[in-house]
């Protein structure tokens, strides 16, 4: 699917005027009710304006990509605007916006809206591209600029290579645009500078252009551009250069002239064995040991804490009330041990769910969670 799929000529308003991060937002709403896949405008637009509360989608470069995920979105969709005059939408380097993209997303297993999202922002890091959208003459020419640069960068892509001077693994909390972003202003000043360079992405359609064992072995050096745990483990014995995600957007170059410069002493990677053994073919998803322990991992929250309550509830409880009730007698006691027995019903699903995403990634994790809970409700055997 293309970007342009997603959107309509009614989704476009090239002449956007609007004082307030909020007015804009409205508008964009507005905008993408027109793409005919809204089934609750009000409902929509507090998703937007909600994710806009963890933080700004503001991205930099006079660009903002706001996005909404859930039941009222039929199908996925975008809507596009450009605002002449700039508004203040508290973005990563201050800058007004002109450039706003808004995404629907509906709550399905399917991630096509997630692919389009990641050609989109790879597309937005192109500084002659955001120019031809910001001169658009028409809803017809911008439509027309994002099809003609996107079939270009298809064509670009096919191009491969055997080995690559540095490697990088970009991912932000969301999955989304700024994992994408990051990930293109890097390569796109690899090819600025004559380095060659790869970067996987993991994003919330799991990771992209996988890194394989022998470009880590040919590179030299790791840059990891992340405000999420990753995975290391097949970086063993590699100089490491760790960087925010917002990093790899607005500081590329200083990145990669680091990563090459050995004389900066960037750290060799030493992975600890204890901590997680690796596998021959250099991930955790390559035996069952580690499987099973990225399971038990995420699951050890809720045994602890759920242990720590109850434990809390027996200390704060009167035996003499009832022996048999123990725990429960008071209300104060009640209320920490339910909490602490709900804690250990979760146990066992998050063990399934993240034994599954160690195997098949981001999509494995619903297939954990849905298979155990539909073993519980049926009372079938439990697998895990």
């Amino acid at each position: 699917m293309k970007i342009t799929d997603l959107i309509k000529e009614d989704s476009i308003d090239l002449h956007v005027n609007a004082s307030t991060k909020d007015e804009v937002l409205q508008k964009a709403v507005e905008l993408m009710v027109n793409n005919g896949n809204i089934r609750n405008q009000e409902e929509y637009l507090n998703l937007v304006r909600k994710r806009e509360e963890e933080g700004s989608t503001g991205i930099g470069e006079e660009i903002a990509i706001p996005h909404g995920k859930g039941e009222c979105i039929e199908k996925p969709g975008i809507a596009a605007m450009v605002i002449p005059d700039g508004v203040e939408f508290n973005a990563l380097d201050g800058k007004p916006v002109k450039l706003l993209f808004l995404i629907a997303a509906p709550n399905t297993k399917e991630n096509v809206h997630l692919d389009v999202l990641s050609r989109l922002s790879t597309l937005l890091m192109d500084e002659k591209f955001r120019k031809e959208l910001l001169q658009a003459k028409s809803k017809e020419e911008f439509l027309s600029i994002i099809d003609k640069t996107e079939q270009e960068k298809s064509e670009e892509n096919k191009e491969e290579k055997d080995s690559y001077e540095i490697l990088g693994i970009t991912a932000c909390p969301t999955g989304i645009a700024h994992t994408y972003m990051a990930a293109e202003s890097l390569e796109q000043m690899g090819k600025e500078l004559g380095v060659s360079i790869k970067i996987e992405t993991q994003g919330q359609s799991g990771a992209k252009n996988r890194l394989t064992e022998e470009e880590i072995k040919k590179a030299k050096a790791i840059i990891i551009a992340a405000d999420v745990n990753v995975d290391l483990a097949r970086f063993d014995g590699k100089r490491v250069l760790m960087a925010r995600v917002s990093d790899g957007i607005h500081k590329p170059k200083e990145l990669i002239e680091k990563a090459l410069n050995q004389k900066k002493e960037i750290p060799i990677y030493h992975h600890e064995k204890n901590e997680e053994e690796t596998s021959q073919n250099g991930g955790k998803r390559g035996n069952i040991y580690n499987h099973l322990m990225n399971g038990v991992t995420h699951m050890l929250p809720f045994v602890v804490g759920g242990g720590i309550l109850i434990a809390i509830s027996f200390l704060l409880d009167d035996y003499s009330i009832d022996p048999s009730n123990f725990g429960m007698n008071t209300p104060i006691a009640a209320f920490f041990k339910t909490i602490g027995g709900m804690a250990f019903d979760f146990m066992l699903l998050i063990l399934a769910g993240y034994i599954a995403m160690s195997i098949g990634d981001r999509p494995g994790l619903v297939v954990g969670f849905v298979g155990r809970s539909h073993c519980k409700s049926r009372n079938y055997f439990y697998l895990f």
